[in-house]
């Protein structure tokens, strides 16, 4: 069969590869032709475009770039209607892949999407276009299959990719030390993956851990981010910074101060106690906004999994240091806090499932389209 894949950023690359990995082991004569990167063109895949030309993000840069992410989506849509898919596989990137999926639906086509849009957080409106033009829905979050049901649209939970991801990397060639072992607990700081984020939490992050002399703070850089930007935040310090290994960090790690996101779910799954922390401009007003328009209880993937407060979560005007230093100092050492975290950690994993994400999914969709095509 022939299979064509959108993915629109980094991590939509990294588990749509996989994807086609699992694809590919159960269908011997699978083709495959994509927008993504290129772990899925190293999985096979014909590179249509990547999607660093079109991975814009935040309200300015998209209306800056807007003509060039329209003609990204004419040239994807014109792509599918020539190349004739059994099935278009969407991964994430909802913006862009929803209106690919509309034009696509009415040619007739298979629309499958591959880690479902977080409507259940924000912009719920959009289950209407899912209702009508995706075909079927994978997800990789447990709770999203009760949201979807009361929304009257059933959807498949396969298990979550960063399980796969990490338990490979524990058994793999890559696993290497992140450092040298120098008898100090490893406090990882991971800050986020995009410059605002990063400019905005880690200063905080850094006065709140000043005169902690029995640690060892390791800053995990995100990938993309040119060491010139930390240096300069940074304005001095002296902090480990480590590139391209930040399992080998949290591997390492006795606790973490972490900006909410997958980040969240990988701390938690090497068993770190964490704090979550998230500095956005102008506190309150975050803060209404937050009550306004976010539709859940928690930010972070750990705490929404488990349906409790596993792990704190400091927002908004919330972070600041000496929150954040309050709600570490406990998990330096063997508190409670910190054995209650863990505890929860053991319950948040037995929700997620076991790992095989990938080829659960995988052996649904060839499934499903050998039902159709019957």
């Amino acid at each position: 069969m022939r299979y064509y894949l959108v993915a629109g950023e980094a991590s939509g690359d990294l588990h749509a590869s996989n994807l086609m990995r699992a694809i590919a082991k159960r269908d011997t004569s699978a083709q495959f032709r994509c927008f993504g990167g290129d772990m899925m063109e190293a999985a096979g895949g014909k590179l249509v475009k990547h999607y660093r030309e079109l991975a814009y993000m935040g309200f300015w840069p998209v209306i800056t770039h807007l003509g060039t992410i329209l003609g990204g989506a004419t040239l994807c849509f014109n792509d599918i209607t020539s190349w004739k898919p059994d099935v278009v596989i969407l991964v994430d990137y909802p913006g862009f892949n929803l209106s690919i999926a509309k034009k696509v639906h009415k040619l007739g086509i298979p629309v499958y999407y591959y880690i479902s849009p977080k409507i259940w957080a924000w912009k719920s409106w959009r289950i209407r276009n899912i209702r009508r033009d995706v075909d079927e829905l994978f997800s990789i979050l447990p709770f999203e299959v009760e949201y979807f049901r009361r929304h009257s649209y059933n959807i498949h939970y396969v298990g979550n990719p960063t399980v796969d991801e990490i338990e490979s990397y524990k058994a793999g060639k890559e696993r290497r030390p992140a450092l040298q072992d120098d008898g100090r607990r490893v406090l990882a700081l991971l800050a986020g993956s995009r410059r605002q984020e990063i400019s905005r939490n880690l200063p905080i992050m850094l006065e709140a851990i000043k005169n902690f002399d029995h640690i060892r703070p390791v800053l995990a850089c995100a990938p993309g981010i040119e060491p010139e930007f930390y240096d300069t935040i940074l304005g001095g310090a002296e902090i480990e910074k480590v590139y391209g290994n930040t399992f080998g960090v949290l591997e390492m790690s006795y606790a973490a101060l972490v900006t909410s996101g997958t980040a969240t779910l990988e701390t938690a799954l090497f068993d770190v106690p964490q704090v979550v922390c998230y500095k956005v401009p102008v506190g309150f007003a975050a803060k209404l906004i937050r009550k306004l328009l976010i539709k859940v209880r928690f930010v972070s993937l750990v705490n929404l999994v488990s349906f409790s407060e596993v792990v704190p979560e400091l927002i908004g005007g919330e972070m600041d240091t000496d929150n954040v230093r309050n709600h570490l100092m406990p998990l330096l050492s063997d508190s409670i806090e910190r054995r209650m975290q863990l505890d929860g950690y053991v319950q948040m994993k037995t929700i997620l499932g076991p790992a095989g994400a990938p080829d659960r999914a995988a052996e649904l969709m060839i499934g499903l389209l050998k039902i159709k095509a019957d």
